[in-house]
């Protein structure tokens, strides 16, 4: 049994046996978060991961299909870490998945420098605006904006944490392409693999997922197009395998 507060609700993952404690007030996870762990390259028997900006640990919950290693997720809020360590009990995957409840740019220090061989990271996605534009729900406000952590900081600890050859994978609105690139050199994670995801066919892309390597060579792969929906709005053949394994 888990026990659930407030209005939270136990869900399936997807088409996936595992269970997650979401709330539709609190945090529920994205399509988003789906896509980048379904990109993400993981070692299969063994390795040690990190997932930065974990929420309700949806990420560390979906890795855990795909590597028998072990998978560190870290959260700075404690009602989505609470979430997250439910979750994780729940499914019986506490000997391989643990919550940190701390903020990403202390990690480094904390963790150690090197120590991870994949570090994942589906961050606050917009710059803080006024005051008045800010959600008025601290949890969503802090998730969706960069109010305790920016893009900056994020690829910052990434880059510390992952050790060299190392593997670093975002998602991110497409519209931060360059910032990421920039950033990502800037820190020493050299970009290696890019998908871009649209809405339907014609439309402008607004995700990416993006993948570097800790002082990798420049080699970049742009990887075909990745739709979301048909014109029926169902989801196309390729999502429906990636969501359902269909």
């Amino acid at each position: 049994m888990v026990k659930l507060t407030g209005d939270e609700r136990l869900d399936y993952l997807l088409a996936e046996k595992l269970k997650i404690i979401q709330s539709p007030s609190v945090f529920s996870f994205s399509l988003d978060a789906v896509l980048l762990a379904r990109f993400t390259y993981v070692p299969i028997q063994r390795g040690n991961l990190l997932d930065l900006c974990s929420g309700n640990g949806v990420i560390p919950l979906f890795l855990s299909l795909r590597t028998k290693g072990t998978i560190t997720g870290v959260e700075i809020q404690e009602r989505l870490y609470n979430m997250a360590v439910r979750s994780i009990e729940y499914n019986g995957l506490s000997d391989r998945l643990h919550m940190i409840h701390g903020d990403i740019k202390e990690m480094p220090k904390e963790l150690g420098y090197g120590k991870y061989d994949v570090v994942t990271c589906n961050p606050p996605y917009f710059i803080t605006p006024s005051q008045e534009e800010i959600n008025q729900n601290e949890h969503l406000a802090i998730a969706r904006h960069e109010i305790l952590c920016t893009l900056e900081d994020a690829v910052n600890s990434a880059s510390q944490l992952v050790r060299q050859g190392g593997k670093v994978s975002f998602v991110h609105r497409s519209g931060r392409l360059i910032d990421i690139i920039t950033l990502m050199r800037k820190y020493k994670l050299e970009p290696k693999r890019v998908q871009f995801v649209y809405p339907k066919a014609g439309k402008e892309a607004n995700t990416l997922l993006i993948e570097a390597i800790k002082n990798g060579k420049p080699d970049l792969k742009i990887l075909p197009p990745l739709i979301v929906y048909q014109d029926d709005n169902e989801y196309t053949p390729e999502m429906r395998t990636i969501l359902y394994g269909e």
